[in-house]
């Protein structure tokens, strides 16, 4: 039975995402057309088969390799090899490294309070703004959460993160650029040059931040990781005796991941509260009613925030910061009663599981309801999946949902959020689920004006 899908055409599937306006909305209507498995051409890949269904993505869990060419877009940012698409056995222990550094509960417990330190000083810069004045949610907030993955994994504070952050999409933009063939106002002279001083100032920035750290065993710095501390991950490494370019390449790898996941999404998840005031009036009231007349929770309280919980984990379906992923299938699968022989490119279409109506009815309507205990059960674990899963999930997902957590409870207890009149969001590719003018809002202090119920 031969797997469903549009014809090929010469140019490799380069104009049907062109003309979809990008891979994260071709993928959508792919699914809509096609079913739930579709065999499609995918730049950089040749054929993939494309899997939206949770139940029957049960049978590619194993998998534990990356298309290489798929993600050689990300090959100039490494010196000793591309970290996404490590061999298994390689990838294995790296895995088992940063897990330890990242996923450890009392870690994130011990460094709550330099987090919520960083977010109130980022709430303290928006609340001297002018009246009413407009932020760039997806520039502050991809900043902050760049110097809290300094301060919590790399040893310290970070001086220029908006600089980092543009550098990143400077050179992740052009590389995508280059994939897909898209326009550019730039000759590739330009292009070219641009990139080569943005990767230059990445690298001179980790290059600070391992200096910073200085050699393993000098204890405590400035009160936060040190020697012996489960969250230095420079120091892990060193003591694993990781190569320096390694070692480089995996601070440059953790700071492109960590910023662009808490910060994205805590941005998509404000703008959709803004148009939705019921969900915003019950998750403002569930703050008052928890924190009192706390600015900020302590970490005990993100347990206590259960409607937040279900705000951020419907903002990640809806708008998922990573919207797809891919595995190398190195044997023989049988999917949905399709035959995928060894060498298929699986592609895994985040966004579109997530927007599956079969277990998300009415898909595109935002309604945190749906993760209720009541709602959650029976429905299929690989039905929400922002993170990935299998053996090359996101390592940090618990640091990103506790870090978000945060944020939200800082921002919304503090300020309203309206957009701003004449802005429109249009979230386009750029290895993450981004906003192309970015998510403008107005921002407003709620003193005086505390919500206790939902509203209609």
């Amino acid at each position: 039975m031969s797997i469903p899908g549009p014809e090929p055409r010469p140019d490799g599937g380069e104009a049907a995402i062109a003309r979809a306006g990008g891979l994260h909305l071709y993928q959508l209507r792919l699914h809509e057309e096609y079913g739930p498995v579709v065999r499609f051409q995918l730049p950089g890949a040749g054929t993939a088969v494309s899997i939206a269904d949770p139940v029957l993505l049960e049978a590619t869990v194993q998998l534990d390799e990356r298309p290489g060419p798929l993600f050689s877009f990300l090959d100039p940012l490494f010196e000793a090899g591309n970290l996404q698409v490590l061999p298994a056995d390689e990838h294995a222990p790296w895995r088992r490294l940063l897990l330890g550094v990242l996923a450890g509960r009392p870690s994130h417990e011990r460094h709550f309070g330099r987090f919520t330190a960083l977010a109130t000083e980022l709430a303290d810069r928006w609340a001297a703004l002018p009246a009413g004045g407009p932020v760039a949610l997806q520039r502050d907030l991809t900043g902050l959460s760049l110097r809290m993955i300094c301060g919590y994994a790399l040893g310290g504070d970070l001086k220029d993160p908006e600089d980092v952050v543009e550098a990143f999409g400077t050179v992740l933009g052009d590389r995508l650029e280059r994939l897909y063939r898209l326009p550019s106002d730039r000759t590739p002279e330009e292009r070219a040059e641009r990139t080569a001083r943005a990767l230059a100032r990445l690298r001179a920035t980790v290059d600070r931040v391992i200096a910073a750290h200085g050699p393993a065993g000098d204890g405590e710095r400035d009160g936060r990781a040190g020697h012996g501390d489960r969250s230095d991950l420079i120091g892990a490494l060193v003591a694993a005796g990781t190569p320096p370019a390694r070692i480089r390449d995996t601070v440059l790898a953790t700071m492109l991941a960590a910023h662009h996941t808490t910060g994205v999404a805590v941005s998509w998840a404000l703008h959709l509260l803004a148009g939705h005031p019921g969900a915003t009036a019950r998750v403002t009231g569930e703050l008052d009613r928890v924190l009192g007349d706390r600015a900020a929770p302590d970490y005990a309280d993100l347990h206590r925030l259960r409607y937040l919980d279900m705000v951020l984990r419907e903002s990640l379906r809806r708008c998922p910061p990573g919207p797809y992923g891919a595995r190398l299938a190195t044997r023989p699968l049988t999917v949905g009663g399709y035959r995928l022989p060894a060498g298929t490119v699986v592609f895994y279409p985040f966004w579109a599981v997530h927007l599956n109506p079969a277990h998300w009815p009415e898909p595109e309507r935002f309604r945190p309801e749906r993760f209720s205990p009541e709602e959650s059960a029976g429905r299929p674990r690989l039905a929400w999946i922002p993170f990935g899963f299998g053996s090359r999930a996101c390592e940090g997902a618990s640091l990103a949902m506790v870090e978000a957590g945060l944020l939200l409870a800082v921002l919304l207890k503090r300020f309203r959020f309206r957009p701003e009149p004449g802005h429109r969001v249009v979230p386009v590719e750029r290895f993450v689920l981004w906003a192309a003018d970015d998510i403008r809002m107005l921002v407003t202090p709620r003193d005086g004006d505390r919500e206790t119920g939902e509203r209609p």
